[in-house]
């Protein structure tokens, strides 16, 4: 057995990767919101550093709302693996940037963790990337870098989640041909813990619209016998749920039970994790980690209705709400829709008019943990972190995951990132720990390193007469 590739050390985490972050996080790259020209720096921002890094090959992808995906590559000898790293510059919005302790586009330190928009999702694994790239790039004496074929994926379009990146790929269909793809979208279970997760929900998402009267009408008038639509909408809403919040949709599925070697998740832990209020049940019923990654969720995201500061004494003749479904692994995301419909349509009360439209559909996800990229993946975590990797699924989607399934299929899909539980991804005071960074990018230059002499073994001797030249 070839001896092991020295590691290249990356820890302390380099000044450089703080700079990378600072500057990343002050780009208001908010997904459907900011302006083309935050976009188009951030774009030649991340070119910049990726070709510094070691990737001279750039292609900038732009989707059909102009903001641009970043395509780096180092050609590999003939015959290399192609590893392709993804992670996207997108984010959310800020929402109230009142709320926040300290400026949502401005990376700041606090207690050990640097705080920002996007420092953990997603753009603290893209500096995770670089700081592996730059270190595979500077090396140790006699050490060249790895004999990939490399290519880095900095997505302008994940978080919308309509498959933007897909259907920029599909127009390209010889742009990739991965063996392996990292996709540095997730986290740790806890700070320190390396975590590979293995399987992700995915998701189905209605607009549905109950319908009683031809106009608004004053409830004093016509109270009583005249049907109000946002009521009959409550009423309906309420049947998605048993009383303990198990769903009552039948047809949603659910996931296989997962192997011993997945990760549990503690009732303690989660409700710490969550903020749960003391006092405040969780819902449905069995292990934590079951209902979170292998069972269906149904939750209302949005009811349409009059604010409290504009309510008058009136009878609605319509009402709206969002209705989101979290798709256990395994099950198809059309059969939910379709069970969802159904159950909608047999319980609407008082013989309301009921439209039910499709606004999102996300398949779920499974990797398979037993892939070679995979076992030294695992070997790498545990290196650079210092403690065993585990394995756990995840409640929520990725669609690009799914996206690269069904281009690539033959391609192992890797799931790993930066963000821990303290990250609060999508809400107030997103942070992320720089320890986390440089653990993560130490592994993945491990990784790349391994699997290069995994593909290739071990070089000959030319002056060994051994060897038969």
């Amino acid at each position: 057995m070839p001896a092991r590739p020295t590691a290249t050390p990356v820890r302390p985490l380099p000044a450089d990767a703080r700079d990378d972050l600072a500057a990343l996080v002050g780009l208001r790259t908010v997904a459907g919101t900011s302006p083309p020209d935050q976009f188009r720096r951030a774009a030649r921002l991340i070119a910049d550093r990726l070709a510094a890094a070691g990737l001279p090959e750039i292609l900038l992808l732009p989707a059909d709302d102009g903001a641009e995906t970043v395509l780096a590559r180092r050609p590999g000898p003939p015959g290399a693996p192609q590893v392709v790293l993804y992670a996207h510059y997108d984010v959310v919005s800020a929402r109230d940037e009142t709320a926040w302790r300290s400026p949502p586009f401005e990376l700041t330190e606090r207690d050990g963790r640097w705080y920002g928009r996007g420092s953990a999702d997603c753009k603290g694994n893209l500096v995770a990337h670089l700081t592996a790239l730059r270190a595979l790039r500077d090396g140790l004496p006699g050490e060249p870098f790895p004999e990939l074929d490399l290519v880095v994926l900095a997505d302008a379009c994940e978080e919308p989640g309509d498959a933007a990146l897909e259907k920029l790929l599909r127009a390209r269909p010889g742009l990739l041909a991965p063996d392996v793809v990292v996709v540095a979208d997730t986290g740790n279970i806890a700070p320190g813990v390396p975590t590979l997760t293995t399987s992700l929900r995915g998701m189905a998402v209605v607009e549905i619209t109950v319908s009683t009267l031809a106009r608004t009408l004053h409830s004093g008038q016509f109270g009583g016998p005249a049907p109000d639509a946002l009521t009959a909408l409550v009423r309906l809403l309420a049947t998605l749920h048993d009383d303990d919040g198990t769903p009552r949709v039948d047809g949603l599925g659910t996931a296989a039970p997962a192997g011993p070697e997945r990760a549990g998740y503690a009732e303690a832990d989660f409700r710490a994790d969550a903020g749960v209020l003391d006092g405040v049940r969780l819902l449905g019923t069995g292990p934590v980690a079951e209902r979170l990654w292998d069972r269906p969720a149904v939750t209302v995201l949005a009811v349409q209705s009059p604010p409290l500061d504009d309510a008058v004494p009136a009878l609605l003749p319509s009402a709206k709400a969002l209705v989101s479904v979290r798709v256990p692994p395994g099950a198809e995301v059309a059969r939910v829709h379709g069970a969802l419909a159904d159950h909608l349509r047999a319980r609407v009360p008082w013989g309301a008019r009921l439209d039910i439209e499709r606004v999102t559909s996300g398949p779920a996800f499974r990797a398979d943990p037993a892939g070679p990229a995979h076992t030294l993946m695992r070997d790498a975590l545990a290196e650079s972190f210092g403690t065993p990797a585990r394995e756990v699924g995840a409640g929520g989607s990725i669609a690009v995951c799914s996206a690269f399934r069904s281009l690539y299929p033959d391609a192992e899909i890797l799931l790993c990132g930066v963000e821990d539980p303290a990250s609060n991804i999508h809400g107030t005071d997103e942070s992320v720990s720089p320890r986390e960074i440089a653990s993560l990018a130490h592994a993945e230059a491990l990784f790349l390193r391994r699997l290069a002499a995994a593909r290739t073994g071990p070089r000959p001797d030319p002056t060994d007469p051994r060897e038969d030249r």
